[in-house]
C-alpha cells in the first residue's frame, strides 16, 4: 500500500462541502474517492482531507492524503485523476508519502481568505467567490479588532459547534485586511480553525467594521464570550482554503 498526498485546486459553489455524506454524492471527498476505486478496482479508498471545507467554500491550495494499491506513478495518477474530475476540482500536484503521512493529522498551519465586495454596485463577475455588501465599513476599527483576536485563545464562542469535548484552543498567527478598491481581503492564518470559525471571526469583524460593535468587545469574547454574543455567519461563498503548511 503506498501512501500519497495530493494539493487540490475546486470551486465549492455547486458542492455540499469537503465530507463524504450518506445523502448525497455531490461532496468533493465523494468525487476523489470515487475516481479512485475506479482506478484501482478497490471496494473503497479514503481520502483524508486537511480540513472539512463547508458548502460553497471554494480552495486553492486544499491538501489530502490516500492510500492505495497501485504500480502508477504520481504523475500517472494525476493525469487519470484530472481525466475524470469534473471542471471545478483538479489536481494540481501529488507526490509519495511515507506510511504514517496523514493528510488532516500532520497539517501544522492553513491559511485562509475571505474576500468582501464592499461597494453599492454590484459585482457580477466574481459574484461566486465574494460577498456583498453595500454598507461602507471601517477598515480601522477592523483591523483594531483584528489585533485583538491574534494570538492563542480560546474561541468557543466563534464556532457553530454546540458542545464538544474537543478543545476549542486555537491560535491565529496573523489577520490582515487588505483593500483593493471596492473589495477587503481578509487573510488568516493559524494553526487551525473550528466548524465555521473563519465565517464567524469575518462577521464579528464586519460589525466591528459597521460600528455595531465597539472594537474591543471581541476581548471579552474571548474571555467569556457565547457564540450568541459573536457577529453572524457570513455567506461561504467568500471564503477560499489558500494553503496547508507541514
Amino acid at each position: 500500500m503506498r501512501n500519497f498526498k495530493v494539493i487540490l485546486q475546486y470551486e465549492g459553489t455547486r458542492y455540499q462541502g469537503w465530507q463524504r455524506q450518506d445523502s448525497t454524492k455531490n461532496t468533493i471527498q465523494g468525487k476523489l474517492e470515487t475516481i479512485l476505486e475506479k482506478m484501482t478496482g478497490a471496494d473503497f479508498v479514503q481520502v483524508n482531507g486537511s480540513g472539512r471545507t463547508d458548502a460553497g467554500v471554494h480552495a486553492l491550495g486544499q491538501a489530502a492524503s490516500f492510500k492505495i494499491e497501485t504500480e502508477m506513478a504520481p504523475q500517472e495518477i494525476m493525469c487519470y485523476m484530472n481525466r475524470y474530475l469534473p471542471e471545478d476540482i483538479k489536481v494540481l500536484d501529488i507526490c509519495e508519502m511515507p506510511e504514517r503521512f496523514h493528510g488532516r493529522l500532520n497539517a501544522k498551519k492553513k491559511t485562509y481568505v475571505y474576500r468582501i465586495w464592499n461597494s453599492p454596485l454590484p459585482c457580477v463577475f466574481e459574484r461566486r467567490y465574494v460577498y456583498e455588501l453595500k454598507e461602507k465599513l471601517d477598515v480601522q476599527a477592523m483591523e483594531q479588532a483584528a489585533a485583538l483576536l491574534v494570538g492563542k485563545h480560546d474561541f468557543k464562542a466563534f464556532t457553530s459547534t454546540k458542545k464538544s469535548k474537543k478543545s476549542t484552543v486555537r491560535t491565529i498567527e496573523s489577520i490582515t485586511i487588505e483593500k483593493r478598491e471596492n473589495e477587503l481581503v481578509l487573510t488568516y492564518k493559524g494553526d487551525g480553525f473550528l466548524y465555521h470559525m473563519v465565517r464567524i471571526l469575518t462577521g464579528t469583524l464586519i460589525e466591528a467594521g459597521l460600528h455595531e460593535r465597539d472594537a474591543h468587545s471581541v476581548k471579552t469574547l474571548l474571555d467569556k464570550g457565547t457564540r450568541e454574543q459573536s457577529g453572524p455567519l457570513v455567506p461561504a461563498k467568500g471564503l477560499c482554503l489558500v494553503s496547508v503548511e507541514y
